[in-house]
């Protein structure tokens, strides 16, 4: 080992006591265990004990931890290439570019590559803003979730009262841009207190009623995650995208999606494989890169796109090793990937619905591939949420082995996110382990 891999894997408990004086976070919540290596979609804390991840850490490992074909083509490309200016061209940013149009499909034909989900929203914001003039405004969904970036924050709950009270992002609102908040399809939990079947789709028509008489000028575009991720794992009906696609064209909107979480996710590649309904521009980041930083932005013929006069230039936009990474990620996802995370997806599914018979507070399951998010409640008639019970059911689970995320505004809704290779009897376990929680918070 490396002598100062030596030095940090050998800290004592009052080094890490030490050291974590000096450290600030601006976000999670500190306190889970000391994590140290992973395998598969395993991780292992400093006492040796492991945890099935659910989370994916931020739903970035697609692949879990040390996948050896990911390590392999890293440590190759390393021995030739690392960081590259943008202004130099390189075969794996050209291989990768090309290979996103190719999956995109339709008129999504150009890339832009950047560091993170939040500078990827930024210049998908730049695009539209550039092919809309006048305009101003951006329009997003209530609970939307964009990234924390001074571009995108005001686009995300956090700078909201979504969590019951105003948080972090409201002490910044004098340096964001603020958007324009429409109601989200949360069919559940309906914001404007609808039924689904009789509903005619009121979120959309909100969507239409603010482009007539909610903005000034032009919208410069809606932006969207196809599943609501921290806002409660929110699934819209497929008829809900067919509406605002209809919306956006009469009023010549850019329909931006924000796939961060659901590239591959869901079981397909992008989201209009799935609904149908094919956006403007699509933003990638988080497991696109699968673990490495790397995020893309799609972009349709139909807008002009950048130009080479430092409308987008950032360090770190041409990392080949990131590059290579998305890439290799493509290539196992349609090598069997995406067949595994479609059928275990299917298969968590029914074995959440057994659990659901023994535990009615597990009020709602919302699958789609391994994007899953589990609504706990009082009762399933009131509908009451339970976030207290939800943070305990959470964190008997950790204790038990198994990490598990909550919403961001929405505590009561727990998620289920593995890596995309989980096997059947991971999930066998990831069941028992949930089921043991759920027992020992309402069954007691």
């Amino acid at each position: 080992m490396d002598k100062v891999l030596e030095k940090i894997y050998g800290m004592s408990d009052a080094d890490c006591a030490d050291c974590a004086r000096h450290l600030m976070l601006g976000g999670g919540t500190r306190g889970g265990p000391m994590l140290v290596r992973g395998q598969g979609v395993r991780l292992y804390d400093r006492n040796g004990k492991d945890y099935i991840d659910c989370t994916s850490q931020s739903w970035a490992m697609y692949l879990g931890y040390a996948h050896p074909d990911i390590n392999r083509v890293v440590a190759e490309q390393m021995e030739r290439l690392s960081h590259v200016h943008q202004g130099f061209d390189t075969l794996p940013r050209f291989y990768l570019a090309r290979e996103l149009t190719r999956l995109a499909g339709g008129d999504l034909n150009r890339v832009s590559f950047t560091v993170g989900g939040g500078p990827a929203l930024e210049a998908a914001m730049k695009i539209a803003y550039k092919n809309t003039q006048p305009s101003r405004d951006f329009i997003c969904l209530y609970d939307s979730y964009h990234g924390t970036t001074l571009g995108t924050m005001g686009a995300s709950w956090v700078s909201t009262r979504a969590s019951g009270k105003l948080i972090g992002g409201s002490r910044y609102l004098g340096l964001t841009r603020p958007f324009v908040r429409v109601p989200n399809p949360y069919c559940y939990r309906c914001p404007l207190g609808l039924k689904r079947e009789n509903c005619g789709l009121a979120c959309a028509r909100m969507l239409r009623l603010t482009l007539e008489r909610g903005i000034a000028g032009n919208a410069a575009g809606f932006v969207m995650e196809p599943v609501q991720a921290s806002g409660g794992q929110i699934i819209p009906p497929a008829e809900y995208f067919q509406e605002v696609r209809r919306i956006c064209d009469d009023y010549k909107v850019p329909l931006i999606y924000d796939e961060i979480q659901t590239y591959g996710r869901i079981g397909r590649f992008f989201a209009h494989d799935h609904f149908g309904v094919r956006p403007d521009i699509i933003i990638l980041g988080k497991g696109f890169g699968a673990g490495l930083p790397i995020a893309a932005v799609i972009v349709s013929d139909k807008l002009k796109g950048f130009e080479p006069d430092a409308e987008e230039l950032h360090t770190f936009a041409n990392t080949s090793v990131g590059q290579v990474a998305a890439a290799k990620l493509i290539d196992l996802l349609e090598g069997g990937v995406l067949e595994n995370t479609r059928r275990v997806g299917a298969y968590l599914d029914q074995g959440l619905r057994r659990i659901q018979r023994d535990f009615p507070e597990l009020g709602d399951i919302r699958q789609l591939g391994l994007h899953i998010g589990l609504e706990l409640v009082k009762d399933p008639d009131s509908r009451t949420p339970a976030p207290e019970e939800a943070v305990r059911v959470r964190d008997a689970a950790m204790a038990d082995g198994l990490i598990l995320g909550m919403a961001g505004p929405r505590h009561q809704v727990l998620k289920i996110k593995p890596p995309l290779i989980v096997r059947q009897s991971e999930c066998d376990e990831i069941l028992d382990k949930f089921s043991r929680a759920m027992r020992a918070v309402w069954r007691k």
